[in-house]
């Protein structure tokens, strides 16, 4: 097996190895349009940044942000940090001023790359704060300086870099790199509470490499990967390491609300993605499902059988279907799903990891039945990303496990059904955090995940709860609701939901629908409205949730099931502070905004 590379040098090895194929592909910042720069290119890039970050003081184990949307400097300005023997700090695009302020102060960043004309006025105000931060390295061309005498533009550091000024001093620097190096600190965005800095080393990113090169070993030089998450998290950033460690390709999807235009227009072979995107396609695929003719939409019904059959109860175990089952399949059913793949851009798919929250067992089995292998995993920043995953070749994965356990990470479920981790992928602590330390590690060394669980005799690990996010009911009854939330969330109607019920008599729940959809039924019921929050109020859309609920809660133990609900006319976001940056919910937030909504819902006597 090749030797894994430290970061600092993987780009110039691949370099050498690939010359001038093509490896990153991006969308120019005026017209959209596609460019590649190859391996050769990013190499040089790589080179001219490290310089230029060198000439404008980057120290050694200097501190450098980046705080942008995915593109492809962000990409060469993170190795370009590494040859520089310093640590990259990722920032979500969306941050505020506080956050950004928070992690500059926190980690001693002294450069930040700003994306966009809105990241660089925060960039700006944190300058002007009296914080760490010295200089500001504009990326899009179209970024308007403010006159500022302490920013530079990412155009002019690659020019500047090209004198390679500091070659001699880079070079000393490279000397000093070792499996000790700090790469990245990487804020988790916690529900509650100040973000922590996860610190990740060389060695983490070594074995991380190494254990995926043993694990997902079917990914090769010739495929291609849809960079689509945001860099700023694990899940994407491992994964674009992993892609450059073996050669892939990656195309940057710049903006994800155009996530389906671009892989139409790529069609890559994997993506990472969280489960939401795929209760998007499942509820997309089933609207198209529902329009057919009557007797199209018939065939489609006894393919997906079909497809049951064959993916889930033969090929997923490596054995012959029966002939008239594997006939019909690749006669009647296949062709029809490959449109299905063909629409979505994603029929050149060889697998596709998702991870992040739990994936319907429902969505899970019907996506395996058509024909997409969907990689089901476990992780968490702390971990490097994954701990355990389906086999990417789609063989004997379990439906409703989070997949086998990775090679050498060793995970143990503790007296009160935790599931604690430790191995060389496991950080070994939070930057400056010596609180946070004490609470996340057992004596003996194993990090707590907050997570409970189970591991089956054939290595599979299994999620039951989020220890954190349990409420328990006046009646005393435990209940997980991401458990309810994501059961809800199935429904197309429905685009965000909040399960409410700790410490109170019965669960109730605030639910976002899925606009779109919902004025679309509201216009072929001629349902008249003039806002979206005159929209939720009227009876007849109400009555389509009741009717959802109530079709949910037959699946439900009587103490889960939804008594109560609420349509809201706006969406959870960030800048309402009701997200964290992975998009989970800020529980005690949403219930202090809703506190009347939440009151009405147990102002009922009925529900005793």
């Amino acid at each position: 097996m090749e030797e894994i590379q430290h970061l600092s040098m993987l780009i110039e090895h691949q370099a050498r190895k690939y010359g001038h194929r093509a490896e990153l592909h991006d969308t120019r910042h005026d017209d959209g349009q596609w460019f590649s720069i190859s391996w050769y290119r990013l190499n040089e890039h790589v080179n001219a940044l490290a310089n230029a970050l060198c000439e404008i003081g980057l120290q050694e184990q200097g501190r450098v942000a980046f705080f942008a949307q995915n593109m492809w400097e962000l990409i060469a300005g993170d190795f370009a940090v590494f040859r520089n023997h310093a640590t990259s700090i990722p920032l979500y695009a969306t941050s505020t001023v506080e956050q950004v302020e928070y992690i500059v102060r926190d980690s001693g960043v002294t450069i930040l790359f700003a994306g966009d004309q809105y990241q660089y006025d925060i960039a700006l105000q944190v300058l002007g704060h009296g914080t760490s931060l010295k200089t500001i390295v504009a990326i899009e061309p179209g970024i308007d300086l403010r006159g500022c005498d302490q920013a530079f533009r990412f155009s002019e550091l690659l020019e500047s870099g090209q004198e390679k000024r500091c070659a001699d001093e880079l070079e000393k620097r490279l000397s000093h790199c070792s499996q000790d190096d700090l790469m990245t600190i990487l804020y988790t965005s916690g529900t509650t509470g100040n973000p922590k800095g996860v610190q990740l080393f060389q060695r983490t990113y070594t074995e991380c490499l190494r254990i995926h090169r043993l694990r997902i070993n079917n990914l090769t030089d010739s495929d291609t990967s849809m960079c689509f998450l945001p860099l700023s998290h694990v899940f994407e950033r491992g994964w674009c390491y992993v892609c450059l460690d073996r050669g892939a390709a990656i195309y940057i999807n710049r903006k994800p609300a155009e996530i389906q235009k671009t892989l139409t227009g790529v069609r890559p072979n994997v993506m990472c993605a969280v489960p939401r995107f795929w209760e998007k396609v499942y509820a997309a695929i089933w609207q198209k499902i529902d329009s057919f003719p009557p007797y199209l939409h018939r065939l489609m019904l006894r393919s997906i059988q079909t497809g049951r059959e064959y993916n889930l109860q033969y090929k997923r175990y490596g054995k012959h279907a029966p002939k008239g089952l594997a006939l019909r399949y690749r006669l009647i059913a296949h062709p029809l799903f490959h449109l299905v793949h063909k629409a979505a851009g994603i029929d050149k798919g060889k697998f596709f990891p998702t991870a992040g929250a739990k994936l319907s067992d429902e969505i899970n089995e019907f996506l395996h039945a058509i024909g997409i292998n969907i990689v089901v995993g476990y992780g968490l920043t702390e971990s490097c990303a994954t701990v355990s995953c389906y086999p990417p070749d789609g063989s004997e994965y379990v439906i409703g496990s989070v997949g086998r356990i990775m090679p050498d990470v060793q995970v143990r479920i503790s007296a009160e059904g935790e599931i604690l981790l430790k191995g060389q992928t496991i950080t070994t602590g939070y930057y400056q955090r010596d609180d946070a330390n004490r609470e996340s590690f057992t004596d003996d060394g194993w990090f707590r995940t907050g997570d409970a669980g189970y591991i089956d005799p054939d290595n599979n690990l299994y999620l039951t709860d989020r220890i954190k996010d349990l409420f328990k009911t006046a009646g005393g009854k435990y209940i997980a609701p991401q458990e309810l939330e994501n059961i809800v969330c199935n429904d197309k109607y429905v685009d965000q939901a909040a399960a409410i019920g700790n410490e109170r008599k019965y669960v109730t729940m605030l639910i976002v629908p899925d606009f779109p959809q919902l004025k679309a039924y509201a216009e072929a019921h001629n349902i008249s409205y003039t806002d979206q929050s005159d929209l939720v109020a009227k009876p007849e859309i109400n009555a389509l949730y009741q009717g959802m609920i109530d079709e949910k809660n037959k699946a439900l133990a009587r103490y889960e099931q939804i008594k109560y609900f609420t349509l809201l006319p706006t969406a959870f976001t960030m800048e309402q502070g009701l997200l964290t940056n992975t998009l989970k919910i800020k529980r005690k937030v949403v219930e202090k905004l809703y506190e009347r909504e939440i009151a009405a819902m147990y102002d009922h006597v009925k529900a005793d």
